[in-house]
């Protein structure tokens, strides 16, 4: 990978992990007001797959970040594995 091409898959990734976080709060705020709204009838099991599904997102945007890491270390010469953060 080229440096602005590692940049931008980067940026875009951390984009998408913003954008995750906000639906993630938007769906929390539908859910809030339709159980007070609906009581009962609520789509509890609904709302529990879109969580999952969310969470399913959020797993491939670790997976593709790390792996991009492991590349962009890689091409410097380093060993993922070895590099500490603080």
């Amino acid at each position: 990978m080229k440096g602005s091409a590692e940049s931008e898959a980067r940026k875009a990734l951390n984009r998408l992990r913003r954008a995750l976080e906000k639906t993630r709060h938007e769906l929390e705020a539908v859910r809030g007001a339709l159980e007070h709204a609906e009581a009962g009838d609520f789509p509890g099991d609904d709302f529990a797959t879109a969580q999952s599904q969310l969470a399913a997102v959020e797993t491939f945007i670790d997976e593709q970040a790390e792996r991009i890491e492991a590349k962009i270390l890689a091409s410097g010469g380093l060993e993922p594995g070895r590099i500490r953060r603080s």
